[in-house]
């Protein structure tokens, strides 16, 4: 069972907030803005309403509040400073503060409130460049950490695949306009980080290209049966997990043995597992990719 996490250490504080943990404590002892409790060791530990309250304050201490008159402000009332603040317009650390707060309050309404002002101004490229990757790398960061739990990783990453997916079926009714390749797109079998496959679908569309998606872990017997219907296919794979570093060659070869009758087999891959791979001594028919903006430049 995925367990939200409730107990968290001055450590996970300063990993989510941003605030060092030495002026945690300085808030604590001068304002009482926080009450942590105490272990049989004496070593502090915060409950969840108080990673809550903390990350309200970040926000507010972001957006030029003095934390003198923070501690002024009812407890209660706080949220809804949060929520003035954020329909306001806020710099691309206090957006990624807000949707953080979000993710921790699993609070959808002040992610729809922080990523409808940044499209007010921005492009979906430019929010997704801007403001989801920083914070999907900092999510992994803080899974890493043991800072966030599964619930809180799966409800914001839903969220962004949902705004993927709403932006691209707005141009996927749109005839493709260049013919000299076809993107099948997939992740390997029990792969199931799609976020980075999703968004460059868009990618590929607003290119012009067609894309066929089959989604999440995808056996390669599978792929032969697209190849009775287009030809210049040009698979298309993210390995974030899986094929493991122990596995990954083995993976090669098999894509080729089952493209075999394939006149020009081209697999098109990026990931994290990518490092494991020997650039040098990679099957011809393999291009890896070291990001999403390295892909769109080569199409």
């Amino acid at each position: 069972m995925n367990n939200v996490k409730k107990i968290f250490s001055i450590r996970d504080l300063e990993n989510l907030s941003g605030i060092k943990a030495h002026t945690i404590r300085i808030w604590e002892k001068r304002y009482n803005l926080l009450s942590p409790e105490r272990t049989d060791t004496n070593i502090r530990t915060y409950s969840l309403s108080s990673l809550q309250k903390l990350l309200n304050i970040t926000l507010l201490y972001d957006n030029g509040y003095k934390i003198s008159k923070i501690a002024k402000i009812p407890e209660s009332v706080i949220p809804n400073t949060v929520k003035e603040v954020v329909s306001k317009k806020t710099s691309k650390s206090q957006n990624l503060n807000a949707f953080k707060l979000a993710m921790m309050n699993f609070d959808q309404t002040i992610f729809f409130e922080t990523y409808d002002k940044l499209l007010s101004t921005k492009s979906f490229r430019e929010v997704f460049k801007d403001a989801f990757i920083p914070l999907l790398n900092e999510i992994g960061l803080l899974w890493q950490t043991d800072t966030i739990s599964p619930a809180h990783e799966h409800f914001i990453t839903s969220l962004i695949k949902q705004k993927i997916l709403v932006n691209t079926e707005r141009i996927q009714h749109q005839k493709p306009t260049k013919t000299d390749k076809v993107f099948v797109s997939f992740l390997p079998e029990n792969e199931i980080h799609d976020i980075g496959i999703l968004y460059l679908n868009y990618e590929i569309l607003l290119k012009g290209y067609k894309v066929v998606y089959l989604g999440q872990t995808i056996p390669i017997e599978n792929l032969t049966d697209l190849l009775k219907y287009f030809d210049n296919i040009y698979f298309l794979s993210y390995f974030t997990v899986k094929p493991d570093k122990t596995e990954i060659a083995t993976y090669l070869e098999e894509f080729e043995l089952y493209l075999r009758d394939t006149s020009n087999p081209q697999l098109w891959i990026l990931g994290r597992q990518i490092q494991h791979l020997e650039r040098t001594k990679l099957p011809s028919f393999v291009k890896t990719f070291t990001s999403i903006e390295e892909v769109v430049h080569h199409l």
